[in-house]
């Protein structure tokens, strides 16, 4: 009797870089983007909080990697990886958040 085949995986292993940049960026954008969350630099509309403009650009930033580099972003960055990466950007956000608030407080 012979094996079944089992399918080689056709994905390139990620780059340590790729992945220093993608959780950099979004925990630098976290927390710039919590420290103003007070604020409410956009306005006082839901779609103007600032939660929700950070999400956009996390979005759009997304969008643009995919078309400069001309590859599906999963195949940059991994799925799982990706979801993190937002988790540890609203991480980031709330940080961000409970710093201005304390700083505030403490003035």
């Amino acid at each position: 009797m012979t094996e079944p085949v089992t399918p080689q995986s056709t994905r390139a292993p990620v780059s340590g870089r790729i992945l220093t940049w993608w959780f950099g960026l979004m925990s630098a954008a976290g927390v710039a983007f919590g420290l103003f969350a007070n604020d409410r630099p956009f306005g006082d509309d839901v779609l103007e909080h600032p939660l929700v403009i950070f999400a956009a650009a996390v979005a759009l930033a997304l969008l643009a990697l995919r078309f400069v580099l001309r590859q599906p972003v999963p195949e940059i960055i991994p799925d799982r990886l990706l979801l993190f990466g937002c988790f540890v950007g609203l991480a980031a956000f709330l940080i961000g958040n409970w710093l201005a608030v304390s700083l505030v407080a403490i003035r």
